[in-house]
């Protein structure tokens, strides 16, 4: 369409010209206190989405606070992994059985991650 270069300069532009497009603002959101979780977390993004390198940057950070593990899976050449579930967008953030689609700030993704169930301790 309009290639790698105008898709990355898209992509990164995309927080100061979304209000442009009808998304409104993308800013973030932080004022929750965050405490360590051990809950998987999966992160589920696509090659041209906008908002998904917004929620990566704060799953990276709300990881080096929390302490959680992280899984990443591009669908851009696999989209029925997520149609499976009955999802039709991307990013999705799933933890504890629990799921976030579309945009998400920091508070809202602390709030599924520190709600979510922990893990179950492993037996030895």
């Amino acid at each position: 369409m309009f290639g790698a270069l105008g898709q990355w300069a898209y992509v990164s532009a995309f927080p100061n010209i979304s209000h442009y497009f009808g998304y409104g603002r993308v800013d973030d959101q932080r004022t929750r206190e965050v405490a360590p979780v051990s809950v998987p977390v999966t992160f589920y993004t696509a090659v041209g989405c906008p908002f998904c390198p917004l929620v990566e940057q704060r799953l990276l950070t709300l990881q080096k606070q929390m302490g959680f593990e992280l899984k990443k899976i591009d669908i851009t050449l696999r989209p029925q992994l997520l149609l499976e579930k009955g999802i039709r967008a991307v990013p999705v953030v799933e933890a504890g059985g629990r799921r976030l689609v579309g945009h998400a700030t920091t508070d809202q993704l602390a709030a599924l991650l520190m709600s979510a169930p922990p893990r179950p301790a492993e037996v030895k």
